[in-house]
């Protein structure tokens, strides 16, 4: 077995995949004979010394992790601040990581997640730590620089591509009596990827959904509500899928909840497609039903897509090559080589050029009238919603999912108010 361990966390929203990549992660390291420890509720797990000794799990349990959604350890929404700010907090996890002979930390998660371990890794160099930090990416969001894609959202794309057909057969089947415009509301605070995806859920210039609204352009409600009146007319519904995120020119968000800050420092939205249904009925007369999928979006991995499931294994399997041979403040980030056939690989990227860097849909990417997306956004989106990733089913109708037994590991400090 080689000297140290290797701690693995999660962060953030968890996705369909994540715990595919966690399962990748345990398996790679068991094979090259290091034991896995796991940050119980992220980073806050880690602060508290409260680790999870994965070994206690029979490989049958790691293996189902492939297939269960959620976040097999917990995860957290937690960012620590800057190295001179928080200088208490990373103190106290490079001596836990210390504590328990880690050498290899694995944080899996979104931009915020990348900061913090670009961090780490800065400090562990500056105090002269054996220590190798590498980023692991995921988020629904799609929005990570460098990583042509991220894992999670190939799922979420493709739950929310079928949604969106599903539901447009069942509106265009009442709109003459009941529903004549229907809206989906899809996650995306300042980048409207999976917004964008609902758009593969039709092709031709009728059809669902007629009208979709990125963050990527500004909120007009004039020139939306002109769009709605002008697709009934002519479709007899319409269905549209409306990013969280969507804003006004002057930056306000159209879904503010008003629910303050969370713990990343993001304004709490919520409520778009309600909203915008209330305007389309006062100001169109017309029937609307609208919905708010949230979690499901991003805990679907009945309907998960099978390149999707492939590319957060092949991170998490890199995740731990690069950190064994010594890498430190990187990333594995997909890289794609062709749209026709579809082909990518994994490259190792520097943290530095992926923390706090948000990647936005392209403008090539956005129909001229804003409304809708491109035929170079197909390409580019059509190949991560394919193929199906299937699951075992119990006698019961319902998936098989794993529960971890999650047994923690006797602690070496002193208690740490996180």
């Amino acid at each position: 077995m080689r000297q140290g361990t290797l701690l693995y966390a999660q962060s953030g929203g968890v996705t369909a995949v994540i715990n595919a990549t966690a399962s990748a992660v345990i398996q790679e390291a068991r094979a090259r004979g290091v034991k896995v420890l796991a940050a119980r509720n992220g980073i806050l797990g880690a602060l508290r010394e409260d680790l999870i000794d994965t070994s206690r799990e029979p490989i049958s349990a790691i293996r189902a992790l492939a297939h269960t959604p959620g976040g097999a350890f917990g995860s957290c929404r937690y960012k620590l601040k800057s190295l001179q700010q928080d200088a208490a907090r990373y103190d106290r996890l490079l001596a836990v990581l210390q504590a328990h002979g880690v050498r290899w930390f694995l944080y899996n998660g979104g931009n915020d997640s990348a900061d913090t371990a670009l961090k780490v890794s800065e400090l562990a160099r500056e105090r002269g730590v054996e220590l190798s930090c590498i980023g692991v990416p995921k988020t629904i969001d799609n929005d990570l620089a460098v990583t042509d894609t991220c894992p999670g959202f190939g799922s979420a794309a493709k739950y929310t591509a079928v949604s969106v057909r599903e539901a447009a057969l069942d509106v265009a089947a009442m709109a003459e009596t009941s529903t004549r415009v229907f809206i989906y509301e899809a996650m995306g605070r300042h980048a409207g990827w999976l917004a964008a995806a609902g758009g593969l859920a039709g092709s031709g210039p009728d059809e669902a959904p007629q009208v979709i609204l990125l963050p990527e352009r500004a909120y007009d409600e004039a020139a939306f509500l002109a769009k709605v009146r002008a697709v009934v007319d002519q479709v007899g519904y319409c269905v549209v899928v409306a990013s969280e995120g969507i804003a006004t020119a002057d930056g306000t968000f159209v879904a503010d909840a008003g629910g303050g800050k969370d713990s990343f420092g993001h304004t709490q939205l919520g409520g778009v497609a309600a909203h915008l249904a209330g305007r389309v009925k006062d100001q169109l007369g017309l029937k609307v039903h609208w919905t708010v999928p949230d979690y499901l979006q991003r805990s679907a991995r009945h309907i998960a897509s099978k390149t999707d499931l492939e590319q957060a294994q092949a991170v998490g399997r890199a995740a731990v090559r690069l950190a064994l041979a010594g890498h430190n403040g990187v990333m594995p980030v997909i890289v794609r080589s062709s749209d026709k056939p579809y082909r990518w690989k994994i490259e190792s990227a520097p943290l530095a050029k992926i923390a706090n860097h948000e990647k936005k849909m392209p403008a090539s990417f956005i129909r001229k009238d804003g409304f809708g997306i491109t035929d170079k956004a197909r390409a580019y989106l059509q190949p991560l919603i394919k193929g199906e990733a299937p699951l075992p089913y119990g006698p019961d109708g319902l998936p098989k999912y794993v529960t971890l037994k999650n047994v923690g590991v006797k602690k070496k400090l002193e208690p740490f108010d996180a």
